[in-house]
């Protein structure tokens, strides 16, 4: 409709992630339960974009969706220009803990896709009691890597092209097509071996293998859910990592790939709506 202004809203926040201010990127709609958002790897929080207008959900959260320092509009921190990034473990539990601190944000849910699945299983472990509920999408303590990461920054390859086409796979057939070529999209913009940088935490240093045994729901309920098409993090690797986490919640979403919440919005929603109500039941217990 020509004229309509969606009522998401941008900031930018100010917050020290490691001793250092890092200027952060941020959207969000609603207001009630604040409900933090986690984008890809390589991508950034338009993903995001169809919660954060949905009239139901935002009636009851505080939906938040933010870009990752060297993402979308964050940049990367001021000495950090010029250097090779990495995201590790460490890092990125102490970025989601930071911007949720700046916020003063009353123990939010998270929810996190992909990397951001894998790192919602982290704060589970370490950071539980910090937290309302933690919803990981296509999230397991580890994935065998299936890609050789060397292609995605050379100078003799578009990185862009060439991140939307390792990733292309993994979304469902048969969605919306518009929806398709948005997340390629995303992926085809991010900047200079970010993509990359990610995948460290992803492949190397985010392995959590053993340590999810840890996990205690009843301080803090864990939801996972994984798409069928999804090869990257597949659905065997989600019930895996689920069965060893006594009452972890665990879904496979019909008809999604690795990319629910952006390449298939409508097929996404019949997943997460009960997941939210299930939170919000648990308020008024």
């Amino acid at each position: 409709m020509s004229g309509f202004i969606e009522p998401i809203v941008g900031r930018y926040l100010h917050v020290e992630i490691d001793g250092e201010i890092n200027r952060i990127y941020f959207e969000e709609n609603g207001s009630g339960i604040p409900l933090v958002c986690l984008h890809t790897a390589g991508s950034d929080a338009r993903q995001w974009r169809h919660l954060l207008v949905d009239d139901e959900f935002t009636q009851h959260f505080r939906v938040i969706a933010f870009d990752m320092p060297w993402h979308g509009k964050s940049n990367p921190p001021d000495s950090q220009y010029g250097s090779e990034y990495r995201l590790t473990t460490a890092g990125y539990t102490a970025t989601i803990r930071a911007f949720c601190n700046a916020l003063g944000l009353d123990r939010p849910v998270v929810m996190g896709c992909s990397i951001g699945g894998r790192i919602v299983l982290n704060l589970a472990i370490e950071h539980a009691r910090e937290f309302r509920a933690l919803i990981g999408l296509e999230a397991a303590d580890f994935q065998q890597p299936w890609y050789d990461t060397a292609w995605l920054n050379r100078p003799d390859v578009h990185g862009g092209e060439v991140c939307a086409a390792l990733v292309s796979g993994l979304i469902a057939p048969n969605g919306p097509e518009v929806a398709r070529d948005e997340t390629l999209w995303g992926y085809k913009q991010g900047g200079p071996g970010i993509f990359k940088g990610d995948l460290y935490f992803y492949r190397v240093d985010g392995d959590l293998r053993g340590r999810t045994g840890n996990i205690d729901v009843e301080q803090c309920p864990l939801y996972l859910l994984t798409g069928e098409y999804d090869f990257s993090c597949t659905p065997d690797d989600t019930l895996r990592t689920a069965a060893g986490i006594p009452g972890a919640k665990e879904t496979v979403m019909e008809r999604l790939g690795h990319f629910p919440m952006s390449e298939n919005p409508d097929q996404f929603r019949r997943y997460i709506a009960p997941v939210l109500q299930d939170i919000l039941d648990k308020q008024t217990l």
